[in-house]
């Protein structure tokens, strides 16, 4: 008999705690091992790390009932199903990094027990998941070995996790069973695959948005070198007609996973992903782009120049991979002085959005935070590569 139905290992982050949450709502007794001592306190006491929609009520309905926290990994050994967040990182050279997975595993296996179902829900290079059940089958344990990656839009995580289809994938049928009535709970929608097939879809998946970006971020460019609206040209596009409907528009294409997992896709074809590594050229080259612009038309070393909108994406307090910090570190050199501010992200150097328009002569919108519609830029010069202001730029 096992003390909790659900451990999820790294379970206050982004992936983990919504889905530690929807479980415990749907009733399952699930149990979140973490080694962030603050992160636990936070949650037992019911407040999000981060921000993320409908997760605190959910948290007040489960907390002590259904959901419980422990930074003691011998709950790990007490769960039916043992839920790992850890994913595939790249190194300074954009490789995939293998041994701090590796490292994870070899801590709990002494903590996993036969019969359990280890769920591995973070992006995994190629191959990977097969590579860690002859790992744990090495180690002389029977435990069924499943690979069922996160899908959501952060926050957008309590909605998303039972409105979306969720694609499970297993060595053998009975774990693929197990994990296959367990996510039911949050959606009927069911997509079974090989372990290789879901790696590759969530591969696909994140890096088919970063090729999607980067074709509207080199079409903005291009229509910037030649003087020309992109938004005007983007309508006269998308309007009303089917065959462009999805164009995304321009912007920042950031974040903790598009990026990465383009480079892992690449390293995968032994860097002969050509179209992906021009997503990256196009879509990190932004920053710099609109720099050189401002360059042509300003003296940038006797400019104030402000970013607003620090955060990956608009709504967000999460700053991974944000290119408004790669903006900030290029204006650094550039402009005489360079000033920030997020309603959302906490940062002690960071100054007010008004502050900041009084400072600066040149603003850049980083993230399209909403808010920043209603703006009074004071007739200062906007930089706003989302057309979040339209007209009032």
């Amino acid at each position: 008999m096992m003390n909790y139905d659900i451990c999820v290992i790294g379970g206050c982050g982004h992936v983990g705690l919504p889905l530690a949450a929807a479980f415990a709502k749907e009733g399952k007794k699930v149990i979140i091992n973490d080694i962030n001592e603050k992160a636990i306190k936070l949650v037992e006491n019911c407040q999000v790390p981060f921000i993320e929609d409908g997760l605190e009520d959910v948290l007040k309905q489960t907390i002590g009932k259904t959901l419980f926290l422990s930074s003691d990994k011998k709950v790990i050994s007490e769960s039916e199903f043992v839920v790992v967040v850890v994913g595939t990182p790249v190194d300074e050279h954009l490789n995939p990094v293998f041994s701090i997975l590796k490292k994870f595993f070899d801590d709990i296996i002494p903590f996993l027990q036969d019969g359990q179902t280890v769920i591995l829900r973070s992006t995994l290079y190629p191959g990977l998941t097969k590579k860690l059940n002859q790992m744990l089958t090495s180690s002389g344990k029977n435990i069924g070995v499943c690979f069922c990656p996160e899908r959501i839009l952060e926050g957008k995580s309590m909605e998303e996790l039972c409105a979306l289809p969720q694609i499970v994938s297993s060595f053998n049928k009975e774990s693929l069973t197990k994990v296959a009535d367990l996510f039911k709970l949050l959606t009927k929608d069911i997509i079974i695959v090989e372990p290789v097939e879901a790696e590759l879809a969530k591969l696909f998946t994140n890096t088919w948005r970063y090729i999607q970006f980067a074709a509207a971020n080199q079409f903005y460019m291009m229509a910037e070198e030649y003087g020309a609206d992109f938004y005007r040209i983007h309508h006269a596009m998308t309007h009303n007609y089917p065959r462009t409907k999805n164009f995304p528009k321009a912007g920042f294409a950031a974040g903790p996973c598009l990026f990465k997992d383009c480079m892992q896709l690449s390293a995968f074809t032994d860097n002969k992903f050509f179209l992906g590594h021009a997503a990256m050229l196009i879509n990190e080259g932004l920053p710099n782009f609109i720099v050189s612009k401002l360059e042509e038309k300003h003296d940038l070393s006797k400019k104030n120049v402000g970013i607003i909108g620090m955060a990956f994406k608009s709504e967000s307090d999460d700053i991974r991979e944000s290119l408004s910090y790669k903006l900030k570190k290029i204006l650094d050199i550039k402009a005489k002085c360079t000033y920030c501010s997020d309603p959302f992200v906490k940062d002690s150097l960071f100054i007010s959005e008004n502050e900041l328009i009084e400072r600066c002569d040149i603003i850049i919108i980083g993230a399209p935070h909403k808010v920043y519609k209603t703006l009074d830029f004071k007739n200062k010069i906007a930089i706003d590569v989302w057309n979040i202001l339209g007209d009032k730029k």
